[in-house]
């Protein structure tokens, strides 16, 4: 992470077309990604695989890659812990979309400061619904959110920034390779579009926040954070202690 990609995300929001595993590595990730698919099957893979870094071995390993995790630290600080890991998995077609949103609105952290990871299993592009961004947006807060009206929506609450808070004419494709990532800012509005090619569009995106951030009021998924140290020390406790099942 270059001097310049530091003030990018910190100007913009968001960097993008990280390189972080080649070939064989991307190519074993997939299909690893399709035993999961095959297991648990489409419906869940859509967006029902949250919090899976403590049980599957191949979710933890991208979560704490060595690269990732130093993006991480020269955007966060050495101390780091994984909040969470959510599979976006969307299909060929047009009934399925992600409105424009802000993370952390209803995760209910304090400070709300947060920002994810998203690995490309699958490559990501307009045609297949990659997701978009407001450059900038970060900067304007949490604002406040509805509900979407369109049908479709693959966000858990079907939460919606107000549409007349985002000028979408400013709004920018993260394209990705499979193997690459993006990082965004937890108060990023972003969004993406429906499938309508015919590929999936799996991505792994992986929430980190620093040990002085506290869970004050409960997310919208009512579930506890599986908050795991990635790198460095945990002093403060505030998620307690989660236990990793594969070890």
């Amino acid at each position: 992470m270059s001097d310049d990609l530091v003030k990018s995300y910190q100007e913009n929001g968001y960097v993008t077309g990280i390189p972080i595993l080649k070939g064989k590595q991307v190519e074993r990730i997939r299909r690893l990604f399709n035993e999961v698919e095959k297991k648990e099957g489409r419906e869940k893979c859509m967006i029902g695989l949250r919090g899976r870094h403590v049980d599957i071995p191949f979710v933890w390993e991208l979560a704490t890659h060595p690269a990732i995790l130093d993006c991480i630290e020269a955007l966060m600080g050495p101390n780091i812990l994984v909040l969470s890991t959510h599979f976006f998995c969307k299909y060929p077609g047009p009934d399925k979309w992600v409105a424009w949103h802000q993370d952390v609105t209803y995760w209910g952290l304090e400070p709300p400061d947060a920002l994810t990871a998203w690995y490309a299993v699958d490559q990501s592009d307009a045609e297949n619904g990659c997701m978009r961004v407001i450059p900038g947006s970060h900067r304007l807060g949490i604002l406040d959110h509805g509900k979407a009206a369109q049908p479709g929506n693959l966000l858990s609450i079907n939460q919606q920034v107000r549409l007349d808070a985002v000028d979408e004419t400013r709004a920018v494709d993260l394209c990705l390779k499979a193997g690459q990532i993006s990082i965004h800012h937890g108060q990023l509005i972003h969004g993406s579009n429906p499938n309508r090619s015919d590929r999936r569009r799996c991505g792994l995106t992986i929430r980190y926040v620093a040990p002085h951030v506290k869970p004050v009021a409960e997310s919208s998924l009512k579930e506890p954070w599986p908050a795991v140290v990635a790198r460095g020390e945990d002093l403060e406790k505030n998620f307690g202690e989660t236990q990793l099942n594969f070890h």
